[in-house]
């Protein structure tokens, strides 16, 4: 699994996603191209730490075991996996050119941080995680979306 706190693995999603353009669509799912850009966005803000969202009860309950099925091997997230509710875009339309420059702007949190600023990360559903488990999930979960676009 590749490492996203890796300086060349940012490099190749920057190269990936702005292969994306306004007439990019969905292979699968209900977001469109602005909607998953967004989606993104605010989901790793909240991995490299500039965002936080409240904790679901059912992630109290099933989280861990959740967590661990996604990120066991180097097989692809499935599709239309559950979303948290703070992290479903509702805006249909957005600057799509500007969206992807935040995305690639935060993407760079990932190795410009020190790798202590992931210790005690929480997520709302998954519970407490590594930094080893971050950067797995994180990979996957990028590339889940690039892929469902064709990037």
């Amino acid at each position: 699994m590749k490492d996203i706190f890796n300086p060349n693995t940012i490099a190749e999603f920057k190269t990936r996603i702005n292969t994306i353009s306004a007439d990019s669509s969905a292979q699968w799912g209900k977001m469109n191209v602005y909607q998953m850009l967004k989606h993104c966005t605010e989901n790793d803000k909240m991995l490299v730490g500039e965002r936080q969202f409240k904790r679901l009860f059912i992630g109290r309950i099933f989280g861990k075991m959740a967590l661990r099925s996604s990120i066991k091997d180097d097989a692809p997230l499935s599709h239309n996996s559950p979303t948290h509710p703070d992290l479903i875009i509702k805006e249909e339309n957005g600057d799509i050119e500007a969206q992807k420059q935040e995305w690639i702007s935060v993407l760079e949190g990932f190795h410009t941080k020190p790798s202590s600023s992931f210790e005690n990360f929480v997520h709302p559903f998954f519970g407490k995680m590594t930094p080893a488990q971050i950067s797995t999930f994180a990979y996957k979960h990028i590339d889940h979306h690039l892929r469902q676009f064709g990037a």
